[in-house]
């Protein structure tokens, strides 16, 4: 049987989302589970292990998004950066740092609950948030070896005969870090020998240890038993006069005994000596000391109240803060622990039921401005136009302010905007139509009639839109001429019937019957019965022709009046015309009439050029109506917090009066009755009375705090104001005339200032005599010692005080204890210093004081010696004189005066805003004494400062000129465009306005749409002449069809008005499709023929058009078929673009219209009559906004702010300003200054400074342990930093901490110990080496900056050299370190060697810090001859070679020449990036690859001789290469031919 075994296994796929009803861990998931063959494919299940199948299904946790404020990612901190090489394989790989090491830090990343920290599903957090990453690349540096100097020059032989030792130190400038090398030796020995001593050698030094802690002498039991007893009791010391010393003493006995128990002894350690020290005399072995007692305070005191009394609802508001104390007990005496802070403060909060929430405050506003348009015009706008009638959109302004004036830091929330656009609507002029026709001689009122004149009247009438201020804004639309037999009725002729011969003749003479309407005076049909008093028209002759007859057209219409009136030099004529259609025919037939009876003329207009209107004046104000209800009510009280924006609502009933005048036409005013009553405008119209509004001003502000302090250069008044929130108008309550208060501060109490009290030294107390008594030269009553005193604590008025008050308030506490010496008898004593003398001149005087010797001082020799004991000083008198000087650069150009014009609001006004003009600019004076030592200004007679007047630029805008004449419409019939324009005058400079988009002739258009009424021109020909036959019949007068005739005609293009033709134009405008014919040709009809009339128009409908015939022979009716675009057409609406958007000719911007027009086309693309297209309703206009050009608005300049620097040179003070609101379209761009600066009054930099250390002192002795001092004295610099400055009066230091460099622990004086002949010492510290920043230049990588110093080892005998202490260095952390390189330096080469050595990239030689690779080569004696040429070397095959980057030029000889620069290819390999072939250069090819780092590629060097300078192999083979190629291209040619 056989088996076949499978190999498959289970496979899963991903879990799916957790779903489930309810949030939390009652989910569950699932996944898909199959059998999959190890191939990949999928068999069946069954094949499967089931017992090995993965489970499909498992419990999870359901995320829901309140979830999120659960959990959240815990990061941990980043773990130690591990290198690459070590994690991949496992331990460190060699390799040459560069910069630094790869490496990898990981860090725990955990999903936790964050009510208390456990863990949870990662997948709970991913839900929400993406997990973070748990790893990133991190730089491990590279180890930096111990980087020192170079050595100091040789120090002289330590000894002078003898073998002894010359030392040279070097410092260390960069400590080893990071592993690596230590430092070397800072110190090298070298033996001398000056010469042989004459003498023994060995030298013996008497040296003293250092003195034991201060302790309490061993007391002598029976002694003090017997000096108490003889003491008798405590009483007060004699000698004591000073009340304040005996108070403090009875007051403070217990305080006062310890402070003189404490007085002890200690004593020196001083070394067993031979007999070879006793020729010095012994020092000082016991000396009075202080017990060291530390400071000791109480217990702090319960906590003070919180300084803020309120609960500030804002988080992250400040919080208050409160102290604690506590007091001293026990200052620190001697060396004790000096005494920590005496108060401490904490953040706070008030705590309690009862404390009240802080008052906050919120932003509020002013009413805006009224609307301003002239804010927003250009400077060339502002200069031309007048600025009344200004309209569109505009810019109003506002104040804002908090709920009541305080600090704008305590209002919460944005700061609201004080400026917005706004909109000024413009008036809309009336549009009205053109002057109608006269009408008939009529009463002005049909109703009454008797005793009235007759008037001609013409009517416009207004079109449909609103104008501002209604109808009765309107120009007149009535005119009136006075005239004689007025009728209101009159018969109107409609038409005329057919012409009936007479006596039923079928032609001949007859008459045509008039059909007529009796109309009104307006032209509406009346009743027939109206005109029964007008004599109707009379039935009118006519003629019908006969068939030899001539035959005449029909009369013409009358053309249009010539004149719209008539006076003595001027008439109105109308005419009418006719023409001949045939001759007559023969004898017997009716002659034609001669060309003056085709013509009528007749008059028109007769009535005088007198024309009457009414004329309107504007409409006054509004004005209380005292027959209305009494309305007129002061608006009711308005909270100053919330003012009624609005405020404009009417509040009475008023009315307004306009005169009304009768005008006449070019005359001016005549009496009202020559105008017509009935049209009369009215003179009194009601109107709304606007509200009074009174003045609305905040509440007064809080008073200004007083100055705290007692200096009387403070300002000892306080003010308060208040804010305008609306000012009155129409008659409301003025505002008052004070708006700020001030008041005197309160009279200062006294300043709690205190002091020191410092009280007389007490008796120098000397170390007991029994224990110095055994001391060779000691005398019991004399020799060093210690006194006391006691300090107390004063307020300035002399009122003690506690003691606290002082350590906080006042200067460093006096010392309680000093030194004292008791002169013995040998010693010099001497007199005080006497005050010095005065001067005598200043500068050039010297002043002197002196002291005598007193006593037995006189006699001794020692004491005479005026070089140890000087009894004169003296000193340079004072000088007075001192140096002015300028300093520094001048600042910005500062406007003189106040930098803005604000209204009485407060309000920002655009446009008031001083930018420009004259102002001054500073530079700082400096002040110098006579020792060139900084001085305050004020010494100098000098403010400060140096002024200088500047001129700030004023912006000017871009300058264009005006607006063009609108050109013609482009077409005479239809929509078209016109176009305007305007051209460039002058460019914007100095942050003027822009200028509009120019074209490449600096000019920019403005195009609209228009149309033309397609009847505006028209043609107008004369009446056709008489017939000029060419080839007549002489005997019938017509022609067969051989005669031919043509008429001339002129013809003229005149603008079409409502009375008819009026001017002639240009051609141009009219159609030219509509042109009449000049002339024409046509054949008389003969006797017989059908005589027709010219064409009527085409009918639309029906294309039929109709005849005039003989009506002796038929009627003719003349119809034709319809041909498209022929004799018949379609019509269609053609409508155009938007244009853009229009505004009013005295607005800037704002709203606006768009319009488009609307055009009827022909078929045939001909522009025609709107009355040919359907009737359709378009919207031909649409509103738009044009944005307005906002000028940049800025803030006030802030307060000047703080001096940058305290004193010195380089103070400046800054104020700035911010962009309230940027520049909108083409407003003035934001100036680029928005921070202005200025120098600062130079002030003297004053410091407390340590002099230098002293040489080590250890008295009576040549070595051991001793003391050095340094004092503590006041310097003045410039605060540059550069020098130390100069030692000035301690005076001038006296108001600064005591404290150098900020450290306030003053140590004066320090142990020190002075090195025996012969002994190895310790050198002092070096000082600090520059700040050093450890750094990959290459990589971009700081690791820190550090500074470093050290101590050298100085040895004196060759024999203790062993014995020396370790060289020691230590490091700081420093900020802003520089980043330096090392490398490699060599020189030329001197015979056969040369000098190399490691170089900082700053030009200092160093050890140490250069790569740890082998430097370049310094001995080229393996080479013969020797490499002496630039940028060679001898390699180990003993050949000269060129350096790297360089190729060999060999002689004739064979021999290296001289060395010359080569490029180099490199060829990238795969697993090089970089793909870019570059010239760099060479390396060295001599040098191995181990010492070439950063290398991936093969280079090519082409160098085509060897080092025997013979050429290579392989440029022959290029040449034979070269050939064959060469070869075969011949060969291939040639079969090609």
């Amino acid at each position: 049987m056989l088996i076949l075994t499978l190999s498959v296994l289970c496979s899963q796929g991903p879990w799916g989302r957790c779903m489930g009803s309810d949030c939390g861990p009652g989910g569950s998931q699932s996944r898909a589970v199959w059998c999959a063959h190890v191939d990949g494919w999928t068999t069946l299940h069954t094949n499967c292990d089931q017992s090995q199948r993965p489970s499909n299904q498992q419990n999870c946790f359901r995320v829901c998004d309140w979830h999120k404020d659960l959990y959240d990612w815990k990061l941990g901190a980043w773990n130690q950066c591990v290198s690459v090489s070590a994690r991949t394989f496992g331990g460190m790989r060699p390799y040459v740092c560069n910069g630094g090491e790869e490496g990898i830090q990981t860090r725990e990343v955990g999903c936790i609950l964050k009510s208390d920290e456990s863990l949870g599903d990662d997948t709970i957090c991913e839900y929400f948030e993406p997990k973070p990453r748990l790893e990133q690349a991190c730089l491990i540096p590279c180890p930096q070896d111990c980087v020192v100097s170079e050595f100091t020059p040789w120090t002289s032989c330590s000894k002078t005969c003898g073998t002894g030792l010359k030392n040279r130190v070097r410092s260390v400038l960069v400590p080893p870090l990071f592993g690596g090398s230590a430092c070397p030796n800072l110190t090298e020995f070298q033996t001398c020998k000056p010469g042989p001593c004459k003498g023994p050698e060995g030298v013996y030094s008497l040296r003293v240890g250092p003195w034991m802690p201060c302790s309490l002498p061993i007391s002598r039991p029976v002694r003090q038993a017997k000096h108490r007893k003889g003491k008798g009791g405590a009483r007060e010391r004699p000698g004591v006069k000073d009340p304040d010393t005996r108070e403090l003493i009875q007051k403070k006995r217990t305080r006062n005994r310890s402070q003189i128990t404490d007085l002890a002894t200690s004593a020196l350690a001083l070394p067993l000596c031979s007999s070879l020290c006793l020729p010095w005399d012994l020092p000082l072995t016991v000396q009075s000391c202080i017990l060291a007692k530390d400071c000791k305070l109480s217990e702090w005191a319960d906590w003070g109240p919180c300084s803020k009394a309120c609960l500030d609802p804002d988080p992250e508001s400040s919080r208050g803060q409160r102290s604690r104390t506590r007091r001293v007990h026990q200052f620190s005496v001697g060396e004790g622990e000096d005494c920590p802070p005496l108060e401490e403060t904490e953040p706070c909060d008030p705590q309690g039921d009862g404390v009240l929430p802080c008052a906050t405050y919120t932003w509020r506003t002013t009413e805006w401005s009224d609307c301003r348009v002239d804010s927003l015009l250009s400077q060339q706008d502002r200069r031309r136009s007048n600025q009344t009638g200004l309209c569109g959109g505009g810019l109003q302004n506002r104040e804002v302010y908090s709920s009541r004036p305080v600090d704008s830091k305590l209002c919460g929330g944005p700061v609201p905007n004080t400026s917005q656009l706004c909109h000024i609507l413009c008036p809309i002029e009336c549009e009205v139509s053109p002057w109608g026709a006269w009408g008939p001689c009529t009463y002005e009122n049909c109703d009454v009639q008797e005793g009235k004149k007759g008037v001609w009247i013409r009517l416009r009438v207004g079109l449909s839109n609103e104008p501002t201020g209604g109808p009765g804004n309107c120009p007149h639309l009535v005119e009136a001429v006075p005239c004689d037999e007025p009728s209101c009725w009159d018969w109107r002729l409609v038409s005329l019937d057919e012409c009936i011969p007479d006596g039923e003749l079928p032609c001949g003479p007859g008459t045509q019957i008039p059909q007529v309407q009796c109309v009104n005076s307006t032209g509406d049909m009346v009743d027939k019965e109206l005109c029964g008093g007008a004599s109707a028209p009379e039935p009118i002759a006519c003629n019908v022709p006969c068939p030899k007859d001539c035959v005449l057209s029909d009369w013409t219409s009358w053309s249009s009046c010539s004149q719209t009136c008539s006076s003595k030099t001027i008439e109105g004529k109308q005419l009418r015309t006719r023409s001949i259609l045939a001759y007559n025919a023969g004898e017997g037939g009716g002659m034609c009439p001669n060309s003056s009876s085709l013509q009528e003329v007749r008059n028109c207009n007769e009535h005088a050029c007198t024309v009457y209107h009414w004329q309107t004046g504007p409409w006054g104000p509004c004005t209380e109506d005292p027959s209305a209800s009494a309305l007129n009510t002061t608006t009711g009280p308005r909270s100053a917090a919330g003012p009624n924006t609005s405020g404009q609502g009417p509040c009475s009933q008023g009315m307004q009066t306009r005169k009304v005048i009768c005008v006449r036409v070019n005359v001016g005013q005549v009496p009202p009755k020559k105008c017509p009553e009935s049209p009369r405008p009215g003179t009194v119209r009601p109107c709304r009375m606007p509200c009074k509004k009174d003045c609305i001003l905040t509440p007064f502000s809080d008073w200004s705090q007083c100055s705290p302090t007692c200096d009387a250069e403070n300002i000892l008044k306080q003010s308060r104001n208040r804010v305008i929130l609306q000012l009155p108008a129409n008659g409301g309550q003025d505002c008052p005339e004070v708006l700020e208060e001030e008041k005197d501060c309160e009279a200062p109490k006294v300043c709690p200032g205190y002091r020191w009290k410092s009280h007389k030294w007490r008796r120098c107390q000397l170390v007991p005599w029994y224990i110095r008594e055994d001391s060779p030269g000691a005398q019991e009553t004399c020799g060093p010692g210690l006194q006391t005193r006691a300090v107390s604590c004063r307020q300035l008025d002399g009122v003690q005080a506690d003691i606290g008050e002082c350590l906080k308030f006042a200067n460093t506490m006096p010392p309680i204890t000093q030194r004292c010496q008791l002169p013995c008898q040998d010693d010099c004593q001497f007199t005080n210093w006497s005050k010095f003398s005065s001067c005598t001149a200043d500068c050039v005087g010297v002043r002197t004081r002196k002291r005598l010797l007193v006593g037995r001082s006189k006699k001794k020799d020692k004491c005479k010696n005026t070089q140890m004991y000087p009894l004169s000083e003296t000193q340079y008198c004072p000088c007075d004189k001192y140096n002015a000087q300028p300093v520094g650069n001048w600042s910005d150009c500062i406007l003189a005066g106040g930098d803005r014009v604000e209204s009485l609001l407060g309000m920002k006004v655009q446009g008031n805003v001083k930018e420009c003009g004259q102002g001054y600019r500073y530079q700082a004076m400096v002040c110098y004494d006579q020792d060139n030592r900084l001085v305050e200004t004020s010494r100098c007679n000098s403010h400060g400062y140096i002024e200088e007047a500047c001129i700030i630029p004023c912006p000017s805008d871009c300058k264009l000129s005006e607006w063009s004449n609108w050109s013609r419409c482009s077409k005479s019939c239809g929509s078209g465009v016109k176009v305007r324009s305007k051209w460039l005058r002058e460019k914007p400079y100095n942050g003027g306005r822009p200028c509009p988009k120019l074209d490449h002739i600096n000019q920019v258009y403005e195009v609209v749409p228009c149309i033309s009424d397609c009847s505006q021109y028209v043609w107008v020909a004369e009446p056709w002449s008489v017939w000029k036959v060419s080839n007549l019949d002489l005997k019938e007068n017509c022609g067969e069809g051989h005669m031919n005739t043509s008429l001339g005609q002129s013809r003229r293009c005149m603008l079409n008005t409502i009375d008819g033709p009026s001017e002639s134009v240009e051609d141009y405008l009219c159609d030219p499709e509509d042109m009449p014919l000049g002339t024409r040709g046509s054949r008389l009809p003969c006797p017989e023929d059908c005589v027709l009339s010219d064409w009527s128009s085409w009918n639309r409908c029906s294309l039929v058009r109709i005849t005039g015939l003989r009506p002796v022979i038929f009627i003719h009716v003349c119809m034709e078929p319809c041909s498209l675009n022929l004799n018949c057409f379609h019509y269609f609406y053609n409508i155009t673009d938007w244009s853009t958007c229009q505004l009013s000719a005295n607005a800037v911007c704002g709203n606006g219209i768009k319009t488009r027009m609307l055009d009827c086309v022909r078929s045939d693309g001909k522009s025609v009559d709107l009355k040919f297209c359907k009737e359709r309703k378009w919207q031909m206009n649409i509103s738009c906004v044009v944005e307005c050009p906002v000028n940049c608005q800025l803030s006030d300049w802030s307060a000047w702010s703080e001096c940058s620097h305290t004193c010195g040179l380089d103070g400046r003070m800054w104020r700035s300003r911010v962009v309230v609101q940027g520049s909108q379209g083409d407003g003035r761009p934001c100036p680029s200054q928005l921070e202005q600066w200025k120098p600062c009054p130079v002030r003297p930099c004053y410091r407390w400074q340590y002099s230098p250390w002293s040489e080590c002192r250890v008295e009576e002795v040549v070595c051991g342990a001793g003391l050095r001092y340094r004092n503590l004295s006041c310097f003045v610099s410039d605060g540059s930093g550069e020098g130390e400055g100069s030692m000035v009066e301690e005076e001038l230091c006296g108001g600064l901490e005591l404290a150098v460099n900020r450290d306030k622990l003053i140590i004066l004086k320090e142990t020190c110990v002075l090195p025996c002949p012969g002994e190895c010492y310790l050198m002092e510290w070096s000082d600090w080496s520059p700040c050093l920043s450890v750094c990959a230049k290459g990589a971009g990588v700081d690791f820190g900056s550090v500074q470093v110093r050290s101590r050298a080892v100085m040895a004196q005998e060759p024999e203790n050299v062993q014995l020396c202490p370790d060289q020691d260095w230590e490091s700081r952390p420093c900020t802003d370190g520089e980043c330096f390189e090392y490398k490699w330096m060599s020189g030329t080469w001197s015979g056969s060697s040369r000098v190399t050595w490691c170089q900082r990239s700053d030009g200092l030689n160093v050890t140490g810090g250069c790569p740890p690779i082998n430097p370049p080569g310094d001995d080229n004696n393996s080479c013969d001859p020797p490499c002496q040429m630039p940028m060679s070397l001898c390699t180990e095959a003993g050949v000269c070679m060129c350096e790297e980057g360089y190729t060999e030029v060999m002689s004739s000889s064979g021999q290296l020449d001289h060395c010359t620069p080569i490029p180099i290819l490199e060829i990238p390999t795969a697993g090089d990036k970089k793909t870019d072939v570059k010239t760099s250069r060479a390396i060295n090819p001599t040098l191995p690859a181990t010492i070439q780092p950063g290398r991936t590629g093969r280079t090519w060097y082409l160098q085509p001789f060897g080092p025997d300078g013979k050429l290579k192999m392989w440029v022959y083979g290029v040449a034979a290469g070269a050939l064959v190629l060469l070869m075969f291209i011949v060969s291939m040619i040639y079969l090609a031919w």
